[in-house]
């Protein structure tokens, strides 16, 4: 069984940095897509950023792209989340996730339901 665990989260300014950390243990890191979710209040589970088995494949909402930045270390069994320029917006439980099987090792994933395991999420709230 695949466990997440993230870390990480806190209170920040707007125009403030957090890095998000995520992890794995129980099973082999290093074959699985990986994605950042994120979910604010009232509002559906949405994907933020997503890693490919192949580290060099990676995908973000339009929302973030440009101030997110998704990156893996297998020797750590690691996924973290570099978030930079937040704004109130981006305001949610940030969740970790991982699909073990994927077609290829260039496959990113987007949706929820594309993915086994989840972290139980760390809560980021970007406010003045």
């Amino acid at each position: 069984q695949v466990q997440l665990v993230e870390s990480g989260g806190g209170l920040v300014q707007p125009g403030g940095s957090l890095r998000l950390s995520c992890a794995a243990s129980g099973g082999s890191f290093s074959r699985y897509a990986m994605g950042w979710f994120r979910q604010a209040p009232g509002k559906e589970r949405e994907v933020v950023a997503a890693i490919a088995v192949s580290d060099s494949v990676t995908g973000y909402a339009d929302s973030v792209k440009g101030r997110f930045t998704i990156s893996r270390d297998n020797a750590k069994n690691t996924v973290s989340l570099q978030m930079k320029s937040l704004k109130p917006e981006d305001t949610a439980v940030f969740y970790c996730a991982a699909r073990a099987s994927v077609f290829y090792s260039g496959s990113l994933y987007r949706r929820p339901d594309d993915y086994n395991y989840w972290g139980r999420g760390t809560q980021v709230t970007v406010s003045s």
